[in-house]
């Protein structure tokens, strides 16, 4: 199917269900079983033989850490309510000991498939060279070099506990991985139980020596397990077990913390106390050792999970090894957008000639960065503000403003301390904001500024003139290699009153009012979006094309996903592109018979947020509507988050999202995923001489249309109009 043959099929015929599944709380599907639902698509990527042989390995350690994520968050919130004893229906009916009993079935079902998918995987790197060994596989210089390595890298971190009444049961951190041992002392056949914790420091993997070409490498637990005789002298092993814990990771800040910096300061730190809320666990450890270990945890058997294979499947991603390029995707260089090399770099002048949409990763990252840089050192810039929500350790956009503030100009920085698994980070940025000069803010008590807005203010002639950039994802240079997201940038005036009022709302809690062309949550965005919806509806009960487009990685609120539905039975034809959790059921007839909903999971992660509204003409169309944002339809971000909704007026803007990025999601079909009605995904098989429609590999492929500069933009690839 191509792209035009897409825009014109016709949906699906609806499914008749019975009232009772079309009324009430069962029209949405449960948001924790969608979540899951996303994370075996994401495991399906690793068993996919298109896919490379190590990206492949990746897709099973990235499937390991979400899953791990989603239970020292959201499973361990739920916990936390069946203890004290809520009952509270969650969108779809299920009280919350239910969604429990559901989440740990289908999350038990995902793990042991990991570990067919791991075992499959590691026969196959076996052919490719790559192996990973068992003490049975050692040679006699194996264990030559094995001891050495053992003595100078890794006996000196490692500190062997016992467990007895002078010696109590440590503290294990969250992910923290141990080995459990049985020991009997040779002399006399005393028996000892003891812990041996394995620090995060030491990696999981120990590489071999071997021929060219080859590639050979030893788990730690087993190189620990070989060299027992110099931790515990004089003591034989009768029975061990590897197990890893995970904590409730959710952090808790007083409402009326007065440093908000030394308050989650001490919050992180109860975060690595919290409670265990889960124990993988060797399958066949020693009872008496099991149970110690339960008991000292203080988890119930259904919090135990014994796991016959590899624990820690997260820490597979060691072996991604470069290397091996030829079991690698192909190297990508982003490119850099032909407006900006027309104007020898200088990337004001190309924004000041027209609005500037960049793609990436397909364009790069660095360009956002440039844009900071270069603020930081033309004399004729005042002023920068800034919104940190997540960027890298040693971040290039927190350097730049700091040489701005350090250049005399005045700098704001919002950053946002309560960015999950990334606070610490951002209270070691914001102390070096504040060394060099910035006046740094750090928004609301309760809500996390999710917004990504840069504003700078420059001199030209007698006016000031304002650019901004609005992203829809991180200031992070490292997942911009891998994320697909907007960054869209202007020096319209409008646009810029709009940004600097939401800037006044996050320092000064003014409520901006008389925005232009922004909508913003948690005032205006949600109704914004249920007023478009509602019109789009309209016309479609005047006879016109009612149609809508979007994107986004979650559908769960309920008010937009009942205008959806109530948009849908007047006739609006609505397609949907939703990475991982959606509670909206597609194709029912006299629900959602109008609405098809995919989800997109391959070399790049899905991350941008995009809506368009037909406006009565259909899409794609000259006269649509075009939205790009910071928020996913979630009640969190619409109503507990500072969020933007930037409307897209440029013309060649516009033709980019809309005949662009959002056709070719549209039509893509290699890594797509349908929902059907009943809550399952499904893909398109191909054959071996079947190459079917990928959107990644189409952008990889072609240039943007509004970065194209003097080459021009006929030659660009897209559907429908193109835009001025």
């Amino acid at each position: 199917m191509t792209q035009a043959d897409f825009l014109s099929a016709p949906f699906a015929d609806p499914v008749t269900l019975p009232e009772s599944e079309t009324e009430g709380a069962t029209r949405f599907f449960n948001r924790e079983l969608s979540w899951l639902a996303f994370n075996w698509r994401v495991l399906e990527e690793a068993a996919n033989p298109r896919v490379p042989l190590l990206e492949r390995l990746r897709f099973l350690s990235i499937s390991a850490t979400n899953l791990d994520e989603f239970y020292t968050v959201r499973v361990a919130g739920l916990r936390q309510l069946v203890r004290s004893g809520n009952r509270m229906l969650s969108d779809d009916g299920h009280p919350p000991a239910e969604q429990l009993r559901l989440i740990n079935a289908d999350a038990r079902d995902l793990m042991s498939t990991q570990q067919k998918t791991y075992r499959s995987l590691s026969a196959e790197m076996e052919e490719a060279g790559i192996s990973i060994l068992t003490r049975a596989r050692l040679t006699q210089s194996d264990r030559d070099f094995l001891r050495d390595y053992f003595l100078h890298q890794v006996f000196p971190v490692l500190s062997p506990l016992a467990i007895d009444p002078a010696h109590p049961f440590p503290f294990i951190p969250n992910t923290g991985f141990s080995l459990g041992l049985e020991l009997e002392r040779t002399s006399d056949r005393r028996r000892l139980q003891a812990l041996l914790p394995i620090p995060n420091q030491i990696s999981r993997f120990v590489i071999l020596p071997a021929e060219e070409g080859k590639f050979r490498v030893l788990p730690l637990e087993d190189l620990l397990l070989l060299n027992l005789s110099s931790l515990f002298p004089g003591y034989d092993e009768i029975g061990h077990c590897a197990f890893r814990v995970l904590r409730d990771s959710d952090l808790e800040v007083e409402d009326e913390a007065e440093d908000l910096v030394r308050e989650f300061e001490t919050a992180l730190k109860r975060r690595r106390r919290g409670e265990v809320i889960r124990l993988k666990i060797s399958a066949g450890a020693p009872e008496a050792l099991r149970a110690l270990i339960m008991e000292e945890l203080d988890v119930t058997a259904d919090e135990v999970v014994e796991i016959k294979g590899l624990i820690g499947v997260a820490d597979l991603k060691e072996l991604v090894i470069s290397s091996r390029p030829d079991l690698l995707w192909p190297l990508f260089t982003p490119r850099v957008p032909e407006r900006v090399l027309d104007h020898d770099g200088d990337i004001f002048s190309a924004i000041r000639q027209k609005d500037m949409l960049l793609h990436h990763p397909y364009e790069t990252f660095d360009m956002v960065i440039r844009f900071l840089q270069q603020a930081a050192r033309d004399p004729n810039v005042l002023a920068i503000k800034q919104t940190l929500y997540r960027t890298s350790y040693d971040s290039p956009v927190v350097d730049a403003l700091c040489e701005a503030a350090e250049n005399g100009k005045s700098v704001t920085a919002l950053v946002e301390l309560k960015a999950r698994f990334d606070e610490a980070s951002n209270i070691r940025q914001s102390r070096r904001l504040e060394r060099a000069g910035a006046h740094v803010v750090y928004g609301f008590m309760h809500l996390k500024t999710h917004a990504k807005i840069s504003t700078v203010v420059r001199r030209e002639g007698d006016s000031l003139v304002t650019y901004t950039h609005f992203g829809t994802g991180n200031y992070h240079p490292i997942t911009a290699k891998i994320y697909t997201d907007l960054s869209f940038f202007t020096c319209d005036a409008a646009l810029g009153r709009d940004a600097t009022k939401v800037f006044n709302y996050l320092s000064g809690y003014v409520q901006p009012d008389n925005l232009e062309n922004l909508a913003i949550s948690p005032i205006s965005q949600k109704p914004r979006l249920l007023e478009l919806i509602a019109a789009e509806a309209e016309h479609a009960r005047q006879g016109r094309r009612g149609e809508i487009w979007a994107k986004m990685n979650s559908l769960i609120d309920m008010e937009i996903i009942d205008a959806l539905y109530a948009a849908s039975q007047a006739g609006v034809k609505i397609s949907l592109v939703i990475r991982g959790m959606c509670g909206l059921r597609p194709g029912i007839a006299g629900l959602s018979e109008n609405i098809r909903v995919k989800s997109i999971v391959g070399r790049f992660l899905e991350h941008s947020r995009i809506v368009c509204f037909g406006g009565g003409e259909g899409l794609p169309s000259r006269n649509a509507r075009v939205f790009i944002s910071s928020a996913d339809w979630m009640r969190r971000n619409l109503n507990r988050r500072v969020e933007t909704l930037v409307e897209i007026l440029n013309a060649t803007v516009k033709a980019q999202i809309v005949s662009q990025i959002m056709a070719a999601n549209m039509a893509d079909e290699e890594q797509s995923w349908v929902l059907g009605p009943e809550g399952r995904y499904s893909r398109q098989l191909q054959s071996e001489d079947q190459r079917l429609f990928n959107c990644h590999r189409f952008f990889m492929e072609n240039p943007s249309l509004s970065g194209r500069g003097s080459a021009g933009a006929a030659d660009v690839p897209r559907l429908g109009f193109s835009g001025d």
